[in-house]
């Protein structure tokens, strides 16, 4: 693998060559930009450059935050770890017991919410640098021994946790289908864990009373272990199913939380605001799902997928539609067979840390696809 060492360079020197020791005694390949030597382009280019060519970056914190950029306002190791951070496995080591620079104080707060499972170590001395960095590349080597990420496989195999939308259907409660699926693809539980009491308890506790619960804590829950997947499910379509791979499928409700988005003929519109919040929930719920069975990050990729199941005279509108007009709409036409699902393939970081966003992107691909609609 190619390792991309990222640090401030000026008084960092033993550090760096520590770092360059450990990388190359399990025979990779260090990455550094005092190896670059005369480049056509500038030495920040060369490094951003640096960045996406590696397999994994090691991002190496003391106490100094580095020049400015003119452009960006970061420094160059700061550049690099915004480049890194979306597309790379970035190995992170803070050196402890110094006085950090403001600036280099909110980089490190920065890079450690941002990095928060991956592997990570404080040191103090240059011995500690390589031993840290030999073992995090080890570990990091062990936890994708499974192979190389496939990104359309992670797609295929989030839409295929999606149950297929019935068309046709008569009214009733839709329901959003919410899929995650992670790779590199690998088995996150033993069947014995699947099956323990400890987990079943951990799920329904955040499901019924967490801060992302997606259960009605009024109603029962039923749970049972199908083939290889712990499921839960509630009254009125809300469930979830949770197989040893850690592939996680969630049915959400989409009623709304105002009487007046019923006629006396029941629910005549999706409310997309009320999808967003749908989304927004599960995402977080997922993201703590996972954290909870893979808390070293072996997925350090993930796929969502989502479709809605609903009756198919159900319009779209927005909650400001709805309240202005609340016993009329517009009827959709075409069946639900026509719609495939939506999907999106992130870091897995995303989840905790754009999980709003990404909701907001899932309901316009689902908005898009029931109105034919493009909004400006």
């Amino acid at each position: 693998m190619k390792i991309f060492v990222s640090s401030l360079i000026s008084g960092f020197e033993g550090f760096r060559d520590a770092a360059r020791s450990a990388i190359r005694t399990l025979r990779h390949e260090p990455v550094m930009a005092e190896d670059f030597g005369a480049r056509p382009d500038s030495p920040q280019i060369a490094c951003l450059q640096g960045v996406r060519e590696a397999d994994v970056v090691v991002l190496i914190l003391g106490e100094r935050y580095g020049a400015v950029q003119p452009a960006s306002g970061l420094s160059p190791t700061h550049e690099e770890f915004r480049e890194a951070r979306d597309h790379k496995p970035v190995l992170v080591f803070v050196q402890e017991g110094v006085d950090r620079e403001p600036q280099q104080e909110a980089f490190v707060t920065e890079v450690q919410a941002w990095q928060s499972g991956y592997f990570r170590g404080g040191f103090k001395t240059a011995d500690q640098v390589r031993d840290s960095v030999t073992r995090a590349l080890h570990d990091y080597q062990l936890a994708n021994a499974t192979g190389p990420l496939d990104p359309a496989k992670l797609v295929a195999d989030a839409e295929a946790l999606l149950p297929r939308p019935r068309s046709n259907q008569s009214a009733g409660t839709p329901t959003l289908h919410l899929a995650i699926a992670g790779g590199p693809s690998q088995r996150l539980l033993r069947p014995a864990q699947l099956e323990a009491r400890e987990l079943s308890e951990f799920i329904q506790q955040e499901a019924l009373f967490g801060a992302s619960r997606i259960f009605d804590k009024t109603k029962g829950t039923e749970e049972a272990v199908e083939g290889d997947a712990l499921v839960l499910r509630q009254e009125r379509g809300a469930g979830l199913r949770l197989d040893e791979n850690g592939k996680l499928l969630l049915s959400l409700p989409l009623e709304g939380p105002k009487d007046h988005q019923r006629s006396g003929f029941g629910l005549i519109a999706i409310i997309e605001e009320t999808v967003v919040q749908r989304l927004s929930t599960g995402l977080a719920f997922a993201n703590l799902m996972l954290d909870h069975i893979d808390s070293t990050q072996r997925l350090a990729h993930v796929a969502v997928a989502a479709n809605i199941d609903v009756s198919d005279y159900l319009g779209w509108r927005t909650q400001a539609e709805q309240d202005a007009s609340p016993n009329s709409g517009t009827m959709r036409m075409g069946g639900a067979e026509e719609l495939e699902p939506v999907h999106l393939q992130v870091p897995r970081a995303k989840l905790r840390l754009a999980a709003h966003e990404l909701a907001e992107d899932l309901m316009v691909g689902l908005r898009r696809q029931r109105t034919g609609e493009r909004r400006r």
